[in-house]
């Protein structure tokens, strides 16, 4: 079984590669053609991506992307820096002295707490889009409060990047979701057994990658490719063995997006007043799929990668917090 298993990872990653290779060119939209509206978004978050990792390794998909697309190699998780209260940050688009969920372990079904704010798939839902999830990681169901999503996946326990890329291709073949969630967990897992940085971390950076390729496949199979925008980022970094508060290296993350409407080989950057935050994960999805959202919540809609932005518009708003809410146009319902 154990053969079986491994004779089948084998395929599926150079199924991944092929694909990659054919579909890289087309990761970008053609100039020139009419940008049709955003009717689908997809998240993907590479758990435990420190921004050096992607960029010294192949990384052919996610580098498509940034070209296709706007990015920040410099763009921060929560100050907590783990993996459960980053991600309900990440889809609630508030920090955790909000949102409530301060653990990090995988918890009894009957023990389950779930967000003490609505996350994006409920908003999503009330707007009556369909919404999946499809993870690595068993803890990640303190995400899916019943009736907020479609369709899921997240093992008992642990499961593998080409496992959750299956998962999700099979989800967007069938059901083509207007908000999907997807979530590898690969190179968090080979950091905390070889080490961030290591050479078995570079060979899960390089997988998740092509975990990826089966997704954008997937995407383009199903014909709502050129309707999507996906963003790509993670959860924290790390350092050592471990990850967690109070150190840079954990908190510095990679954040990718790239679809209709989005500008072309931009990097964030150049705006020098412009600081990306795990939280405006959530309020930038929520813009594109004109999701109402509270105004008072800890992120913003980073409008600068938009293409009928123009680049010298000035688009910060003064706040008493510019750090966190430059940026945010709140967008209150038709």
């Amino acid at each position: 079984m154990t053969q079986m298993r491994k004779i089948y990872a084998d395929q599926i990653q150079n199924m991944a590669f092929f694909l990659c290779i054919v579909f890289l060119s087309g990761c970008g939209r053609s100039a020139g053609q009419a940008k049709p509206a955003v009717e689908h978004v997809v998240i993907v978050s590479v758990d435990g991506l420190r921004p050096d990792m992607m960029l010294r390794n192949n990384t052919p998909v996610m580098r498509s992307l940034m070209r296709g697309g706007c990015y920040t190699m410099w763009a921060r998780t929560t100050e907590v820096s783990i993996t459960l209260p980053s991600h309900v940050s990440m889809l609630t688009g508030v920090v955790p002295e909000r949102h409530a969920i301060w653990w990090n372990i995988e918890l009894d079904k009957e023990y389950i707490r779930y967000p003490a704010v609505p996350t994006i798939f409920e908003l999503a839902k009330a707007r009556g889009l369909t919404t999946a999830l499809a993870v690595g990681k068993g803890k990640l169901e303190a995400l899916g409060k019943k009736g907020s999503l479609d369709w899921a996946y997240w093992p008992d326990g642990y499961a593998q990047a080409w496992q959750v890329a299956e998962e999700a291709r099979t989800i967007i073949q069938e059901h083509r979701p207007q908000l999907f969630f997807i979530h590898f967990p690969d190179v968090d897992a080979a950091g905390h057994g070889s080490g961030w940085g290591s050479r078995q971390q570079a060979m899960a950076v390089e997988k998740c990658d092509q975990a990826l390729g089966i997704v954008v496949a997937a995407l383009r199979q199903a014909g709502i490719w050129e309707k999507t925008v996906i963003i790509v980022t993670s959860d924290h970094g790390g350092a050592g063995y471990s990850h967690g508060a109070g150190d840079m290296r954990s908190r510095n993350i990679p954040w990718i997006i790239s679809g209709p409407g989005i500008r072309r080989g931009v990097d964030l950057t150049t705006k020098d007043t412009l600081v990306v935050n795990t939280e405006d994960t959530f309020a930038t999805a929520c813009y594109l799929l004109k999701i109402p959202m509270d105004e008072d919540i800890d992120g913003k809609a980073v409008l600068q990668v938009l293409e009928e932005i123009k680049p010298d518009e000035e688009m910060l708003f003064e706040s008493n917090s510019p750090a966190t809410t430059q940026g945010y146009v709140p967008y209150k319902g038709e």
